[in-house]
């Protein structure tokens, strides 16, 4: 389950571009609180903060309580813009969590027992085909990852979805109803070209003490003609 972690923030004054980049220029970053059957809740966060989180990863899986002002609200990210040039976070959009709410996020898939899987140890390559799974989850109990064990799986075999057992109240999105998430490659085997193979068995065989092949004789010299007799 995804831990919950305090965030603290300040009630905004005023909307739009021209805001933004004031409380951008006090080093906060601005960000808006929404859903729950309330009104949206534009804030003020710290900079230096929301830009460690972000960076620290699972940000848009953490459940934070939102300290605005005193008043204390249950939210999980479900956008933040960055700065295309700098990589800065420039704004943050937060989901309010009311009791019993469920929410769709994307849970990473995390693989184990690589070391020991029998067909990696063949000499089998690890073939990732799903990277996270496309999930509707309880607010109150969002996991971390989702667990593929390979400590059974072969050469040219796969792994499906319907292999691996999902937290309780968690729900795939998929359409797809038992898709493929990892399969085990076949090493490639390279074959050998037969003529140069054998040619490279001659030379390998001359090489320790053959005897080389005999020189073709030298042609007989032409027979010299005798000399004209003189009348």
């Amino acid at each position: 389950m995804a831990e919950t972690k305090m965030l603290a923030a300040a009630v905004r004054d005023g909307i739009g571009k021209g805001a933004a980049r004031s409380v951008r220029r006090e080093g906060r970053i601005p960000g808006v609180i929404y859903g729950g059957g309330d009104a949206a809740e534009p804030i003020a966060l710290d900079y230096r903060e929301v830009n460690k989180l972000i960076y620290a990863g699972h940000f848009l899986t953490t459940i934070f309580e939102i300290d605005v002002d005193g008043k204390k609200q249950r939210v999980i990210p479900r956008d933040y813009q960055l700065d295309p040039i700098k990589d800065q976070p420039l704004h943050v959009d937060f989901l309010r969590l009311k009791p019993g709410a469920s929410l769709r996020v994307h849970v990473p898939l995390h693989y184990i027992n690589q070391e020991t899987c029998p067909g990696i140890k063949k000499g089998g390559t690890l073939n990732i085909v799903r990277h996270d799974l496309d999930m509707r989850v309880p607010a109150d109990n969002i996991p971390d990852a989702i667990i593929a064990d390979l400590a059974t799986l072969d050469v040219a075999e796969s792994m499906r979805i319907s292999s691996i057992p999902l937290p309780e109240g968690c729900k795939l999105m998929s359409a797809e109803r038992d898709f493929t998430i990892a399969t085990i490659v076949p090493p490639v085997v390279v074959a050998e070209d037969p003529a140069a193979a054998a040619a490279a068995a001659a030379k390998a065989k001359g090489g320790k003490g053959g005897k080389a092949p005999p020189k073709a004789a030298a042609a007989p010299a032409a027979a010299a003609k005798p000399a004209a007799k003189k009348k």
